[in-house]
This record gives C-alpha cells, sequence and structure tokens, in this order.
C-alpha cells in the first residue's frame, strides 16, 4: 500500500494514555518507515501443546470470602 500524506504544522502539547494492551501504535509527525515486530515473552513451560485445553469451572467470589 502506498499512501502519501502532507502535513502541515502540527503542535501537540501533551498526550495522555490510560493503559495499552495488545498491539499499539503511536505516531506524532512524519515516518519514513514503520516496521513491525513482536516479542515473544511467555515462559516455554506455560506453553500447552494440545487441542485439549483444560478449562476448569470458576465461581465468582464475594467479599469476605
Amino acid at each position: 500500500m502506498n499512501m502519501k500524506v502532507n502535513n502541515k504544522k502540527i503542535a501537540v502539547g501533551e498526550i495522555k494514555m490510560g493503559g495499552v494492551q495488545q498491539s499499539s501504535l503511536v505516531l506524532i509527525g512524519d515516518a519514513e518507515v514503520i516496521r513491525c515486530s513482536s516479542v515473544y515473552d511467555t515462559a516455554d513451560d506455560s506453553l500447552i501443546f494440545s487441542k485439549d485445553v483444560p478449562i476448569r469451572p470458576t465461581t465468582p467470589r464475594r467479599r469476605g470470602d
């Protein structure tokens, strides 16, 4: 995909973010190249390589329990 954007003057005073989940990109201004990548940060022993996923029923806990 080719896209051309002509930015004029841009002024950003402040940016507030409440939290970032999953993938995100915040870009202010110009960029010649944007490369996407990912990082695998899950511990090996927490992975399950099986079609059968163990699911246990959960019940909501009440305060004071």
